[in-house]
């Protein structure tokens, strides 16, 4: 696994919306020439659906072979199907129902109703997950995951000083007390997420700055989440201006020379 953190400052949240769009687009096209298909894990936020909604709005979207792209969630607010709070909802609203992608590519996580309890729904989307496990493998592993970052550090539906934080058996957990509403949500765990190759989160705004600050500055994971995600292959953190406030100056990689290769 790698240890390399690198932070990409961008002016301001439509730059670094359009920046991550155009780098997804390159990253999976040239995934997609190396093997058959593409995992990638999704989230959700402001943040999140603004670089979905560049990718459909970008003129190379139609480069991309979306046949052979297979969507995840991190986590999800345990809410019916179709809730506009739902982050599935907002996925498809600002990328996905504009692709030509199969149901089967698509692997929006249980709602209320479905099965007897948020716990057996945790067990649902855990055993999908397991099936996409390849042969020795612990956990799936996603190409790309996208991030969120809290302004107190949570990442996915995995929050501070909670037991979830510091699960390592589990696939995927319920969190039933979330401090921002609804309580109820449904998340991957820190070992799924970090079996990621690459790890890509997307932060804005100043209030993202002290938790961006004491996730590179080594905290523990139980006291900011986020400082426990690390990728196999490259982790990368994706911010504008306002978010780097707190950032060291030797972290913050020099944008004329990050190439696709980077990330």
């Amino acid at each position: 696994m790698s240890n390399e953190r690198r932070v990409l400052v961008h002016p301001d949240k439509a730059a670094l919306a359009g920046s991550v769009a155009a780098r997804f687009i390159t990253k999976v096209i040239d995934l997609l020439d190396l093997q058959d298909e593409v995992h990638v894990c999704l989230t959700g936020g402001t943040m999140g659906g603004a670089v979905l909604a560049a990718i459909n709005g970008s003129s190379a979207r139609d480069s991309v072979d979306w046949s052979r792209i297979t969507f995840w969630w991190g986590d999800e607010r345990y809410l019916p199907h179709g809730d506009p709070d739902r982050n599935d909802t907002q996925s498809r609203a600002a990328l996905l129902d504009h692709l030509p992608l199969a149901e089967s590519q698509i692997k929006p996580y249980p709602a209320p109703g479905e099965h007897p309890d948020i716990d057996s729904a945790a067990r649902a989307y855990e055993e999908l997950l397991a099936a996409a496990v390849s042969e020795g493998a612990a956990h799936p592993r996603f190409d790309i995951t996208f991030l969120g970052v809290g302004p107190d550090g949570h990442v996915a539906s995995l929050f501070p000083d909670h037991a979830n934080v510091n699960e390592t058996e589990r696939l995927v957990v319920a969190e039933t007390d979330s401090p921002k509403p609804p309580p109820e949500r449904l998340t991957l765990t820190l070992p799924v997420i970090n079996s990621s190759d690459r790890i890509w989160l997307v932060l804005a705004g100043a209030d993202k700055a002290g938790a961006l600050g004491l996730t590179l500055a080594g905290a523990s994971a139980n006291d900011v989440p986020a400082a426990g995600v690390e990728g196999r292959r490259r982790t990368v953190f994706f911010v504008d201006q306002e978010a780097a406030g707190e950032v060291p100056e030797n972290l913050i990689a020099p944008s004329n020379y990050w190439t696709a290769d980077d990330e």
